[in-house]
C-alpha cells in the first residue's frame, strides 16, 4: 500500500495495532499455561497465554460448551458492540445471544483469540522472559500448535469435550484440526469456507501478503513494536490487507459496486484513484489501526502450512478419524476457498452426509455476512446435542 495507511480520517498509524499492556481488558479473560507449549516444529513456546470471551453459563459437567473459532484478522469478540477494549463489534453478533442460533440460555459459548494473534493472546508483540518483545524471533506456528493451546484452555475451563466446534476460514481449519487431532473432545463439527489442506494458489496468495509486509522498511526484521507512530510496517500490512480483500470478495460484486469508475473528485490519469482503489484503501487503513503486522505474518504462515493429513497418512485417512456429526458448508461465490474443496471434505468426513451451500454475492466473506444462513446451519448441527438441563 503506498498512500492508504496514512488516511486523513484516522490518526497516524501506531507501530502495532494490536492490544498493548494496560489497554482496557474489555470482555476478555485469560488463561496462562503452566509449562512451555511443545511445537510441531520441535521447539517450545514458553509463557503462553490465551485471551478468550464467554457467553452463557457452563453446565456442571461442561456438556453445553461450544467452541467458536475466528478467522485471520478476527479475535475473541464474537458478540457485542464496539466498546472499550474492543475496536470493532462482534463479528458474528447476530448468532450469539438469548434466542439466537447459539442460544446463550442453553449453550456456553467460548471464543479464544488464536495463539499468535494480537488481541490478548501470546504473539509476536508479546513480551518474553526478560521483558523484550518477541518480534521477529517469534517461532513458526502451525494450526496444530494453535489447537494444542486451545486444548489447554479447555482443560483450564474444565471442558473435557466440546458439544460442538465451529469455525470459518482460518477458524474452520482449526475446527477441522480439533476434529481430526482430538475427535474424543469434539462432539460435533461445523466447517465453513475452509479446506483440508492449503492449496498452491492459497499458499501463493498468502506468501504475497507476507512478502508485502516483510518488504516494508518499517518491518525491521520483525522488531518494530516499540517504534514511533507512523514508523512501523503499516504500508506493508495495508498492502497485504488489500491483496487479501480482493480474494475475499467476488468479481461480480466488485463489478456491480465499482465497475471502472473513478473516485469522486479524483482522476486516475493524473494520480487519482478508482473507486475500487479507495474501497481497498479504506479497509487497509482500518486494519493497520487494530492489527499487528507480525501476527499477520505468523497467522498467514500457519494457514499456508495447514494440512490435516500431514503425518497421518494423507488427508483421506486423517479425516476418517473425525466420526462425529459434521456439517461442511461452501460459499457459492468463494474464489479463495472454492466449493470443490468443501465438497471433498463433505465426501471424506464420515459424519457429513452432504455439502451445504451458502448463497452469497460476497465471495469468501459470505461466511461472515450471511448470518441467517449460517445460523440455520448452526441450528441444524446443535439440536441433537445434549441439553444442559439447567
Amino acid at each position: 500500500m503506498n498512500r492508504t495507511a496514512l488516511s486523513p480520517a484516522l490518526p497516524l498509524p501506531p507501530a502495532t495495532g494490536g492490544r498493548r499492556e494496560g489497554d482496557h481488558p474489555g470482555r476478555r479473560s485469560w488463561v496462562r499455561a503452566h509449562a512451555p507449549l511443545p511445537l510441531e516444529s520441535g521447539g517450545t513456546l514458553p509463557g503462553v497465554q490465551l485471551a478468550y470471551e464467554k457467553w452463557g453459563q457452563m453446565a456442571p459437567d461442561g456438556s453445553n460448551a461450544v467452541l467458536v473459532l475466528h478467522a485471520l484478522t478476527g479475535d475473541s469478540h464474537v458478540a457485542g458492540p464496539a466498546e472499550p477494549g474492543h475496536p470493532t463489534a462482534g463479528w458474528w453478533d447476530a448468532l450469539v445471544g438469548p434466542g439466537r442460533a447459539l442460544d446463550t440460555d442453553r449453550w456456553f459459548v467460548v471464543a479464544p483469540n488464536v495463539l499468535g494473534g494480537c488481541q490478548g493472546s501470546t504473539g509476536p508483540a508479546s513480551r518474553r522472559a526478560g521483558g523484550a518483545r518477541w518480534g521477529g524471533d517469534f517461532p513458526y506456528l502451525t494450526v496444530r500448535d494453535q489447537v494444542a493451546a486451545e486444548a489447554e484452555l479447555a482443560d483450564a475451563l474444565g471442558i473435557g469435550r466440546w458439544a460442538a466446534v465451529i469455525g470459518g476460514s482460518m477458524g474452520g481449519m482449526r475446527a477441522l484440526e480439533w476434529a481430526v487431532g482430538r475427535p474424543e473432545r469434539t462432539g460435533a463439527l461445523l466447517v465453513l469456507a475452509a479446506s483440508a489442506a492449503a492449496s498452491a494458489e492459497q499458499i501463493a496468495w498468502g506468501s504475497l501478503q507476507i512478502s508485502a509486509i516483510r518488504s516494508d522498511p518499517g518491518w525491521r526484521d520483525g522488531h518494530y513494536h516499540d517504534a514511533a507512530p507512523g514508523e512501523g510496517p503499516h504500508r506493508g500490512l495495508g498492502l497485504a490487507r488489500s491483496i487479501a480483500h480482493v480474494t475475499y470478495r467476488s468479481e461480480p460484486e466488485l463489478a456491480a459496486r465499482f465497475g471502472g469508475a473513478s473516485q469522486p473528485g479524483e482522476d486516475p490519469w493524473h494520480g487519482g484513484r478508482y473507486r475500487v482503489e479507495s474501497y481497498l484503501d479504506h479497509h487497509a487503513a482500518k486494519l493497520v489501526h487494530r492489527f499487528d503486522a507480525g501476527s499477520y505474518v505468523t497467522l498467514t504462515g500457519a494457514m499456508n502450512g495447514h494440512d490435516v493429513g500431514r503425518g497421518r497418512g494423507g488427508v483421506a485417512q486423517a479425516l476418517r478419524r473425525a466420526r462425529m456429526p459434521a456439517l461442511v458448508a461452501a460459499i457459492d461465490s468463494d474464489r479463495l476457498y472454492p466449493p470443490a474443496q468443501q465438497a471433498e471434505l463433505a465426501a471424506l468426513l464420515p459424519g457429513a452426509d452432504r455439502l451445504r451451500t451458502v448463497e452469497s454475492p460476497h465471495g469468501h466473506d459470505g461466511f461472515l455476512t450471511e448470518t441467517d444462513q449460517v445460523g440455520s446451519l448452526v441450528q441444524e448441527l446443535l439440536p441433537g446435542r445434549p441439553d444442559p438441563g439447567r
